[in-house]
C-alpha cells in the first residue's frame, strides 16, 4: 500500500473509531481540549446568534412568538437540551426542526447539515456538553443510554 494511501486509511479509521466512540458513549468521552476548542469555535460562528454566546439562548423562550415560531431555547443547564438523547440532538443540528417536527410545526431553527461536518456538529454538541454540570451531563448520558435500548 502506498504511504498516502495508508495514511487516508488510518485517518478514515480514525474518524469511525471516533464517530463510534461519541454515539456508543454519549458524546463527551475522550474529549480533547482541542476538539472542545473547535466545537466552541463553531458554535460561536454557527449558533450564538441565536442561543446566546454563553448558550442562554432568547429571553422568553418558552412563549411563542407573533410567527408561531419559538425564539432559541438555551442550551445551558437551564434549557431544555440535555433532555434529549444524543442522537435527537444530532438530527435536529444536521436536518433542522422542522424535518423532525409534525407538518405545519412552525420553526426558526435550521439544519447545519450543508455547512457542517458530522464530526463538526458532534464537536458543537460536546462544547455544549462540557458546559453542563457534572450531574446534567450524567441524566443526558442517561437518557440517550434509554433511548437506545428502547430502539
Amino acid at each position: 500500500m502506498k504511504p498516502l494511501t495508508l495514511m487516508a486509511a488510518l485517518a478514515l479509521a480514525a474518524a469511525l473509531a471516533g464517530a463510534f466512540a461519541w454515539s456508543r458513549f454519549g458524546g463527551m468521552e475522550g474529549t480533547s481540549p482541542a476538539r472542545l476548542a473547535m466545537g466552541k469555535q463553531l458554535y460561536d460562528a454557527n449558533c450564538a446568534a441565536c442561543h446566546g454566546i454563553d448558550l442562554e439562548g432568547e429571553p422568553d423562550w418558552q412563549r411563542r412568538r407573533a410567527d408561531g415560531t419559538l425564539p432559541a431555547p438555551p442550551h445551558d443547564a437551564t434549557g431544555h437540551t440535555w433532555h434529549h438523547a444524543d442522537d435527537l440532538l444530532f438530527a435536529i443540528t444536521k436536518q433542522g426542526t422542522a424535518a423532525l417536527a409534525p407538518a405545519g410545526y412552525k420553526t426558526n431553527m435550521m439544519g447545519f447539515g450543508d455547512h457542517l461536518s458530522d464530526d463538526q456538529i458532534r464537536a458543537v454538541l460536546d462544547y455544549i456538553k462540557s458546559r453542563w454540570p457534572e450531574k446534567i451531563r450524567a441524566a443526558q448520558a442517561d437518557i440517550t443510554k434509554h433511548s437506545r435500548a428502547a430502539d
